[in-house]
């Protein structure tokens, strides 16, 4: 390995920044997860905007909370999320739907761990 992942990232999306031109499509896919929530939402933040000033649409799916936080309120912006029923069953369906703080991260570690006395404490607070 010559460089380390955020590297890597940001050295891919320099080579389609280069390439892309007014009136295209971008598809991005959890960039810049290689580094903290902080600086990985600085980071699309500006290139999201740099793009969308020079007549870019962008689709990003992310679960950087204060990269969905920053564009909320924005005009020609489109929040879209999974599909959860107040008892937690997933749908699969794709609904219109404000940014949420979580990822549902627990429900993944309950299915592989099972419920834990630990987990129950902290929900109960």
């Amino acid at each position: 390995m010559e460089r380390g992942k955020l590297d890597e990232e940001l050295c891919r999306m320099s080579e389609l920044v280069d390439r892309i031109r007014p009136d295209s499509v971008l598809l991005v896919n959890e960039a810049f997860t290689s580094t903290n929530e902080r600086e990985g939402s600085e980071i699309a933040r500006q290139i999201v905007r740099a793009l969308t000033e020079r007549g870019v649409r962008v689709f990003f799916v992310t679960h950087l909370f204060e990269l969905s936080r920053s564009f909320q309120g924005l005009n020609g912006v489109l929040f879209l999320r999974a599909e959860r029923l107040p008892d937690g069953t997933r749908t699969y369906r794709i609904r219109v739907g404000e940014p949420l703080a979580t990822s549902h991260g627990e429900d993944v570690y309950r299915r592989v761990f099972g419920p834990t006395p630990e987990l129950a404490l902290v929900r109960d607070l």
